[in-house]
């Protein structure tokens, strides 16, 4: 992934220094960034301050994280669903959970919650 060359702190400080009353052009200049740039970074982060822009960043890493867990769950219950029939028996249950366990290497408390089994009955 390509590295950023501004920080959000120096976003947002380029862009106070919009707000003070400089030109785009000249901030371009000075900053070596297009004006293009800026005024995308103004429609971004117009108003919001240095730790307002950190929040936001960490919520959206937490969101991110969230739905590539769903997503990972989605799968391995879709490779539960192709390779067995019906989960109704814990033996079923069973098998299915070691199988998940040995395919996609997850905890063992993670398969349980997704099959809806209790931990005791898959050791």
């Amino acid at each position: 992934m390509k590295r950023k060359r501004f920080t959000e702190e120096q976003i947002i400080s380029i862009l106070r220094e919009r707000e003070a009353g400089l030109s785009v052009a000249d901030l371009g200049r000075r900053h070596g960034v297009s004006e293009q740039s800026i005024y995308r970074w103004q429609s971004k982060h117009g108003g919001l301050g240095v730790s307002e822009a950190k929040r936001l960043e960490e919520e959206n890493q937490r969101l991110m994280r969230m739905v590539a867990d769903l997503s990972s769950d989605k799968q391995m219950l879709e490779n539960v669903i192709k390779h067995s029939k019906k989960l109704v028996t814990p033996a079923a249950k069973r098998r299915a959970a070691g199988r998940l366990l040995k395919t996609h290497r997850v905890s063992q408390r993670r398969v349980c919650r997704l099959l809806n089994l209790h931990r005791s009955v898959a050791r």
